[in-house]
């Protein structure tokens, strides 16, 4: 018999747990706090409903070689300020950040706790019509001519699975940015969508 912990039975669709399915294993995701994020310009909207999707985005920044957490860290506050000072939004407008090392951060305040709980979500701020509906995932970088580091990429799968995991999201409804709104993002991480789709669909 296979035994689960109360928050292993919080934190994934209880149907998974009944019938012995193996979970996917939690992902390590730096907080806000771990992080030095800012507080809230405003209170974050949360949905009283699960997210039906997940949706790819890249930062359209330089493509550092500093794979550090470090370095992540200051990505996910340089991403703040920017969303927030010049873009006029209350907090980070993605839910999660995944640097080039492959360092996974919360983005949008009070994400983390949604995603780790599985019954909610924070609205967030990443693309027209669909932010009460998707997870937004931004992964550092340009990626217009150029493939993202194999430690990216690795970490994407693995984060889209345990999110899919939590939300009961299928590994068929992960889209592109461009998929909803006039813009190039995410590069040839959109090519690659249904490369990511049948591995997170492996996971699961």
């Amino acid at each position: 018999m296979t035994y689960f912990s109360r928050r292993q039975l919080l934190g994934a669709p209880v149907l998974l747990a009944l019938a012995g399915t193996k979970l996917v294993e939690q992902v390590s995701i730096a907080s806000c706090g771990a992080w030095g994020a800012r507080p809230p310009a405003a209170p974050v909207t949360v949905d009283n409903h699960r997210p039906n999707k997940i949706i790819i985005h890249h930062t359209a920044l330089a493509n550092s070689t500093d794979y550090s957490q470090a370095h992540a860290f200051q990505n996910s506050r340089d991403i703040q300020n920017l969303h927030m000072d010049q873009n006029g939004w209350i907090d980070s407008g993605q839910h999660f950040t995944n640097s080039r090392g492959g360092w996974l951060t919360e983005g949008r305040s009070g994400s983390l706790y949604a995603l780790l709980h599985g019954q909610t979500m924070v609205q967030g701020a990443h693309c027209v019509g669909q932010n009460d509906q998707a997870i937004g995932i931004e992964n550092e970088g340009t990626y217009l001519t150029e493939q993202p580091p194999a430690a990216l990429w690795n970490s994407l799968i693995d984060f889209c699975a345990f999110t899919c995991q939590q939300y009961a999201i299928p590994a068929t409804e992960i889209y592109g940015h461009l998929d909803f709104n006039a813009t190039q993002c995410p590069g040839l991480l959109h090519d690659r969508l249904p490369e990511l789709r049948s591995a997170v669909a492996g996971r699961l």
